[in-house]
């Protein structure tokens, strides 16, 4: 498992641990109208999964906002969801206050379905470890970055060029 802290303090991840050339797993977490939403509900596109602690929390909103740029710019093959613990109703707020239109907000709070699947349930928190994956059109996994400190932020170039690299 990776080894990752929060705030400079070890912390425990529940789930497996995912690797660049697994197929993606499955997972269901809810949309911020409450409707569940799964991997294959985006079947057919490349998906930049950016997982998150907290959207109210600075660094996170910075991801937020640098993928929801970006999606923009890499057009309607590619879908950016942005996963965390928090309840839908804050991520919806959230987006509205920010402008954030280009990416999905999904919450992972109900049963820690994503969490679980791709190893990143923070144990001692209940919250998502910062991460992100890329998953290709037909499910596999291209690009995994498990960030070693949550408080850092991830390599959005890297990300970006894994999607990039999907569309060649």
């Amino acid at each position: 498992m990776a080894n990752v802290t929060f705030k400079n303090n070890p912390v425990t991840l529940l789930g497996k641990e995912v690797s660049v050339g697994d197929k993606a797993p499955d997972f269901t977490v809810l949309a911020n109208d409450l409707s569940p939403v799964t991997l294959a509900d985006s079947k057919g596109k490349i998906r930049l999964i950016s997982v998150i602690p907290s959207i109210d929390t600075g660094v996170c909103a910075t991801q937020t906002r640098k993928f929801n740029e970006e999606a923009a710019a890499l057009g309607n093959d590619v879908q950016v969801l942005t996963i965390s613990c928090d309840l839908p109703f804050a991520q919806a707020r959230w987006c509205a206050a920010e402008g954030i239109d280009n990416v999905h907000t999904l919450s992972d709070h109900r049963d820690l379905s994503f969490g679980e699947a791709y190893g990143v349930v923070i144990q001692e928190l209940r919250l998502l470890s910062r991460s992100i994956f890329v998953v290709d059109q037909d499910d596999n996994v291209t690009y995994v970055e498990y960030v070693s400190e949550n408080t850092d932020h991830p390599n959005y170039e890297k990300a970006i060029e894994a999607v990039k690299a999907l569309k060649e």
